[in-house]
C-alpha cells in the first residue's frame, strides 16, 4: 500500500489518495497535533471512514513511537556519566519523558449511533494496512451475554442486576474464566475482533465476551463504542469509559446534537412515582416476613456480605417518595401544561429531603432495593423495580454535577415541563382477587426534565480534559450554527466538495405534477386529494423511466400510510407495482431485515425492472444503509420532514434558542433550528445514492418549497451547484432519460464482489473500499450489466428526441446472469400483501405496446380524473371442476388432499388460491386480507377463512394461512387447526 506524508505523519493508504481525501487527512493531523476540536465534513461517497481511520492512526503510531523513546531516553540519563550541554539536553528531554508519561498514551475512541455502523467501521480497519493496532468493541450485556439464565432474560434492566449480582458473588462460570482465558491466541491473536466474533470466542473458550471486552480495552489502541457510552454520564460510568488525554472521534455526528440532548433528558411520570411506593411496600413486607420478629436483616444472598439496607432505611424512603408524590400533585398544571426553569427540578426533589448532601446514599439504596427485587424470582410481585430505576435514572441525570457553576447551566440550558395526560386504566380483579374487568380513565402528571442545550453534554467532555473531539459526517452544514449549539472551541473546520462530477449527478426541483397541480407537502395541503394523486402520477412517470432502483422518502409514516391507501384506491399503487415491485419501510424492527433482504434480491434479479423503495425520512432507510450503483438509482424526496409544530418539546426549544439569540447574535434562531432540522434529514436520505467515485443517480425534490433560496442554501454544499428548477414535466421526464443514458455510456460497469458469509447487507453503508486503481468494489447487491454485442447497452437510453418512443427496460430482462447474481438468487417474497400485489401485476396486460411518451400524455390528460386499477380477467375453474380435479389427483398419488402441501413461495401460495377459488370468493379473501392487516380483528378472520377453505380438498391452503397470522395469533390458530383436522 502506497505511503502518504500528509503534516510530517506517514500515513498508508489502500492507493493514492484523492485531493478531498488528502484535505481531509490533513485536518484530522492538524487536530490531533495542536491538541484542538475539528469539524470535518465530508461527503458520502468519498471515503471519509477509511480517511479518518488511516490519517488518526498513523499519527497514533508515531505518537507512540515518540513518548516510548522519550522514556528510553530519559531512563538512559539517568545511569550515564555525560556532562555538560548534552547532559543538560538529555535531562530536559527526560522532563518531557515523565510528562508524557504522567499524561499518558493516548487512546482512540471510536463511536457512531450504531453497532451496525460499528461493524462496518471495523471491517474498514481489517482491510486497512493498520489492522494489526489492538482493537477492540464494547458493547451491552443484550448483545453479549452468553449465561443461559441472564441471556434469557428479556428485561435488560433485570439482565444487568442479575449479571452482576452473579459477578459479585463469583457464581457466573463465565465471567470466572476471563482471567485465564483473556491471553488465550484467538482472544490475542492479529485478528480483530468485533462483536460477533467476541461472542464466537467466547462461546468457544466459555468465558464471558462482554466483561472479556473490557479487558482488551485496557489494552487497545483504538476503542469502538455507541454514541451513548460517551456522551450518557451513567453508561460512561457504567462501562469504565476513561477520556482523560484521549482522543474521541464521533462519526455520523448529524445525530449528536439530538443525542447530547436526550442523553441529559427523561421524563417520570406520578404512576411510576406510585409504582415506587408499591415496591418498597413489597420489600417492607417480605422484609418483615423474613426477618420473623428481628429488626434488621442482611439482605444479601452471601450472608457473609455486609447489609444492604435496614427497616429504618425503607422506611425513610417511603416517606421520601410519598412527600415527593404530594409535592408533584400540588403543583397547578394548566390545560397545555405548565413549565418551569431547569433548577425547579432542585427545589422539587428538596420537598422530598433529596439535596446536595444525602443525594448518593439515596441513590445507593435503591440501587440495592432494585438489585433485591430483581433476584426475587419466588415473588409473585413481577415489576421487579421498575418504577425505582426510573428514579434512580433521574437522580443520577439531575446531580450529575453538584457545583454552583453546574447548577447556573442547568438553569440556562434546562426546562421543566409538567402536563397531565389521560391514559385508560384496565382493571381485572376487585378488591377480592375476583375476575372483573373494567375500563376507565386514569389522569397522570407527567415531569419533563429536557436539556436544550447539546453543549451542556459537550462540556462535560471538555471537563474531562479529553486530548481532542472530531466531529465529521457526510451532511454537518452550515456548520457556524452548529459551532455555536455545541458550544465547545472548534479549532479546525472542513467542508470537502464531492468526488463526482456534473455527469454524474442530475438534482431536480418538481413544483408541480404531470397534470400541473403544486406539489406541496405543507400541513395545510397534505389532505388534498388532487394533491396526494398528482404526487402518485409524478412517482408512477419517474418509475418509467428510472432503471433499477428508485428511492422513495416521504416526511413521516402516517402521511406514507395516507398515500398509499389513496394510491391504491385509485390504481397508481398497482400501476406502479407493475413496473417496478414496492417494498414498505415498515415500523417493526423484526421485519426490516427480511423486507429490504427482498428488496435487494429483486435489484438483482435480471427478469424485472428493479424495485421502489417507499420509506420515511429518519427512518432506518434514510440512514446507513447502502444503495449503491444499481440499488438507489433515483431519490425521490416527496416533501419536507419537519418535526411536530406544537409539540411541546419543539415549542419550548425554540424558545430557548430565542432567548439565546438575544444575548449573542450567533446563535440560531427558532425558525431557523426548525428548518435546519427538516432539510438535515432530507440531507441525509439524499446521501443513500451517490456511494462511490463511479456511482451515479438522480435526486428528485417533489416540492415547490425546495425553490426556496433560504432551503437551498441548507442542503448539503456539494450539491447546490446541481440544482435546477423543472418548468414542464415532460421535457424533464426526457431529461431524466438522458441523463441516465449519458451516464450509463459513459462511466463503467460496476465491478461487483460477493458479500462473505457473515456479511449482511443491511448493515453497510458508504465504505469507500477501492483497489489501487481508484476502481470502486461496493460491498451491494447488484446485477450486473452485460454489454456483450447481444445485449447492447445503448438500446437502453435512445438518443434523445426518440426517448419516449423507444425507452424500454428489456435490455435488463435479457441481461446474462453474472456468477455473482447465481450465487445469491432472491429470496422468496415474505409479506402476503406484497405477494397478491406481485401476482396482480404478474397477471396484467404486458405495456411493452405503449410507449413511455403516450403514458406520459396520458398521465397530463387525466388531470381531473382517477387512475382505475386495471386487472387481466383470468377465467376461474369451475369450483366443483377444481375440487373434482384435486381429488383425483389425490386418488392417483394414492394419498389424500390433507396431506398436500401449500406452495413455499407466496406467490405461488396466491396463484393456487386465485385459482381455487371463484371471482367472488377471492374478493373476499382479499378484503378480509386487507381488514387483518389493518385492525388485526383476528376471530373475523378466521371465520372469513374457514367459510372459504374449511374443507377437505382445501384445508392445507387453510393450514398454509399460519405464516401470515400476526405472532400472538398463531398459537390460537394452530389450535384450531388440530382440532378441525380431525373432523375435516
Amino acid at each position: 500500500m502506497p505511503e502518504v506524508m500528509i503534516c510530517g505523519i506517514p500515513v498508508n493508504f489502500p492507493f493514492e489518495p484523492y485531493e478531498v481525501q488528502k484535505a481531509y487527512m490533513e485536518r484530522v493531523i492538524e487536530s490531533l497535533q495542536n491538541s484542538t476540536n475539528a469539524l470535518l465534513e465530508s461527503p458520502t461517497g468519498t471515503g471519509k471512514t477509511l480517511s479518518l481511520l488511516c490519517s488518526s492512526l498513523a499519527w497514533l503510531l508515531v505518537k507512540k513511537a515518540q513518548l516510548q523513546m522519550n522514556a528510553q531516553v530519559g531512563n538512559f540519563s539517568e545511569h550515564s556519566n555525560f556532562s555538560g550541554a548534552l547532559k543538560d539536553n538529555l535531562k530536559a528531554g527526560a522532563g518531557k519523558a515523565k510528562e508524557s508519561a504522567s499524561w499518558g498514551m493516548p487512546k482512540i475512541i471510536y463511536s457512531s449511533r450504531t453497532h451496525s455502523q460499528l461493524t462496518q467501521a471495523m471491517q474498514e480497519l481489517k482491510r486497512s494496512s493498520y489492522r494489526h493496532v489492538k482493537a477492540t468493541v464494547l458493547g451491552s450485556r443484550d448483545q453479549m451475554c452468553i449465561h443461559p439464565e441472564v441471556s434469557k432474560e428479556t428485561n435488560n434492566m433485570n439482565k444487568v442486576h442479575m449479571c452482576q449480582l452473579r459477578v459479585k458473588s463469583r457464581n457466573c462460570y463465565f465471567y470466572n474464566n476471563v482471567e485465564s482465558k483473556k491471553d488465550d491466541r484467538s482472544v490475542k491473536g492479529d485478528d480483530i475482533l468485533d462483536i460477533e466474533d467476541l461472542v464466537t470466542v467466547g462461546k468457544k473458550l466459555k468465558c464471558c465476551p462482554y466483561y472479556l471486552s473490557k479487558e482488551l480495552k485496557q489494552d487497545a489502541d483504538i476503542i469502538f463504542m455507541p454514541y451513548n457510552y460517551i456522551l450518557d454520564p451513567k453508561s460512561r460510568k457504567a462501562n469504565g469509559v476513561e477520556l482523560l488525554n484521549n482522543i474521541i472521534i464521533l462519526d455520523e455526528a448529524h445525530n449528536v446534537e439530538k443525542m447530547c440532548e436526550e442523553s441529559a433528558s427523561l421524563q417520570i411520570r406520578t404512576t411510576d412515582v406510585a409504582l415506587c411506593i408499591d415496591e418498597i411496600t413489597h420489600v417492607m413486607r417480605s422484609f418483615g416476613e423474613a426477618a420473623a420478629g428481628e429488626e434488621q436483616m442482611d439482605m444479601t444472598v452471601d450472608n457473609s456480605q455486609p447489609k444492604d439496607f435496614t427497616c429504618d432505611d425503607l422506611c425513610v424512603l417511603k416517606e421520601m417518595m410519598l412527600a415527593l408524590e404530594k409535592a408533584i400533585d400540588e403543583i397547578t398544571v394548566g390545560s397545555e401544561g405548565t413549565t418551569y426553569p431547569g433548577g425547579f427540578i432542585f427545589e422539587l426533589l428538596s420537598k422530598a429531603e433529596i439535596k446536595d448532601h444525602n443525594q448518593m446514599a439515596v441513590i445507593t439504596l435503591i440501587e440495592n432495593l432494585i438489585q433485591y427485587l430483581s433476584m426475587d424470582g419466588a415473588s409473585p410481585f413481577q415489576r421487579k423495580g421498575v418504577g425505582l430505576q426510573k428514579f434512580v435514572d433521574l437522580l443520577n441525570v439531575v446531580f450529575s454535577g453538584t457545583s454552583h457553576a453546574y447548577k447556573e447551566r442547568v438553569k440556562m440550558c434546562y426546562k421543566v415541563h409538567i402536563h397531565i395526560e389521560d391514559k385508560k386504566n384496565n382493571r381485572k380483579t376487585d378488591s377480592w382477587g375476583a375476575l372483573k374487568t373494567t375500563t376507565s380513565k386514569i389522569s397522570e402528571r407527567v415531569i419533563s426534565y429536557w436539556c436544550f442545550s447539546p453543549g451542556f453534554g459537550m462540556k462535560q467532555l471538555i471537563e474531562q480534559n479529553v486530548r481532542s473531539i472530531i466531529l465529521t459526517s457526510g451532511t454537518l452544514a452550515p456548520l457556524k450554527p452548529l459551532t455555536s449549539e455545541l458550544g465547545i472551541p472548534i479549532g479546525v473546520q472542513l467542508e470537502n466538495p464531492h468526488i463526482v462530477k456534473s455527469n454524474q449527478i442530475c438534482v431536480k426541483i418538481m413544483g408541480q405534477g404531470p397534470d400541473g397541480v403544486q406539489l406541496n407537502s405543507n400541513y395545510q395541503n397534505r389532505d388534498n386529494p388532487k394533491y396526494i394523486s398528482s404526487l402518485g402520477r409524478t412517482i408512477l412517470s419517474f418509475s418509467r423511466v428510472v432503471p433499477d432502483g428508485l428511492l422513495v422518502f416521504f416526511p413521516s409514516y402516517p402521511i406514507m400510510t395516507k398515500c398509499q391507501e389513496m394510491w391504491q384506491n385509485e390504481g397508481i399503487w398497482s400501476s406502479i407495482n407493475n413496473i417496478k415491485p414496492i417494498f414498505v419501510e415498515p415500523q417493526r424492527k423484526d421485519t426490516f431485515n427480511a423486507i429490504i433482504s427482498d428488496y435487494y434480491s429483486k435489484i438483482s434479479d435480471p427478469n424485472t425492472r428493479g424495485a421502489c423503495f417507499m420509506a420515511v425520512c429518519r427512518g432506518k432507510v434514510s440512514e446507513g444503509l447502502d444503495f449503491a450503483d444499481m440499488n438507489g438509482r433515483a431519490v425521490i424526496i416527496t416533501g419536507l420532514p419537519f418535526p411536530p409544530l406544537k409539540d411541546p418539546r419543539i415549542v419550548l426549544k425554540k424558545k430557548y434558542l430565542e432567548e439565546l439569540r438575544v444575548k449573542d447574535k450567533q446563535y440560531l434562531s427558532g425558525d431557523e433550528w426548525y428548518s435546519l432540522e427538516a432539510t438535515r434529514a432530507v440531507n441525509q436520505a439524499i446521501g443513500r445514492v451517490i456511494r462511490h467515485q463511479n456511482d451515479y443517480g438522480a435526486i428528485l425534490l417533489c416540492d415547490t418549497r425546495f425553490n426556496s433560496p433560504k432551503l437551498k442554501n441548507q442542503l448539503s454544499a456539494w450539491l447546490r451547484d446541481h440544482i435546477n428548477v423543472s418548468n414542464k414535466f415532460g421535457e424533464t421526464v426526457s431529461e431524466i432519460c438522458r441523463f441516465f443514458k449519458n451516464a450509463e455510456a459513459a462511466l463503467p460497469a460496476p465491478r461487483l464482489k460477493p458479500l462473505l458469509p457473515n456479511e449482511s447487507h443491511s448493515g453497510y453503508k458508504d465504505s469507500g473500499l477501492m483497489n489501487a486503481t481508484g476502481v470502486t468494489f461496493p460491498v451491494t447487491k447488484s446485477r450486473l450489466v452485460s454489454k456483450s454485442s447481444n445485449n447492447k447497452s445503448v438500446s437502453q437510453y435512445p438518443n434523445s428526441n426518440e426517448v419516449y418512443a423507444d425507452f424500454s427496460m428489456d435490455f435488463y430482462k435479457n441481461a446474462k446472469k453474472s456468477a455473482y447474481v447465481n450465487e445469491f438468487k432472491p429470496s422468496a417474497t415474505k409479506d402476503l400483501f406484497t405477494a397478491i400485489d406481485q401476482n396482480e401485476s404478474q397477471q396484467s396486460q404486458s405495456p411493452s405496446l405503449v410507449t413511455i411518451h403516450k403514458r406520459v400524455a396520458e398521465d397530463v390528460s387525466v388531470a381531473n380524473n382517477l387512475v382505475k386499477k386495471k386487472r387481466l380477467k383470468i377465467k376461474p375453474f369451475g369450483f366443483e371442476e377444481n375440487l373434482n380435479a384435486e381429488s383425483s389427483k389425490s386418488d392417483e398419488a394414492g394419498s389424500s388432499a390433507l396431506e398436500k402441501v401449500p406452495p413455499a413461495s407466496l406467490i405461488d401460495f396466491v396463484k393456487e388460491i386465485k385459482v381455487l377459488l371463484q371471482a367472488d370468493q377471492y374478493k373476499e379473501f382479499q378484503l378480509s386480507i386487507s381488514a387483518y392487516k389493518k385492525n388485526g380483528d383476528y376471530d373475523v378472520f378466521l371465520k372469513v377463512l374457514s367459510n372459504l377453505f374449511e374443507n377437505s380438498k382445501l384445508f392445507y391452503l387453510f393450514k398454509g394461512m399460519k405464516r401470515f397470522l400476526k405472532e400472538d395469533h398463531k398459537v390460537t390458530f394452530q389450535e384450531y387447526c388440530d382440532k378441525v383436522n380431525i373432523n375435516v
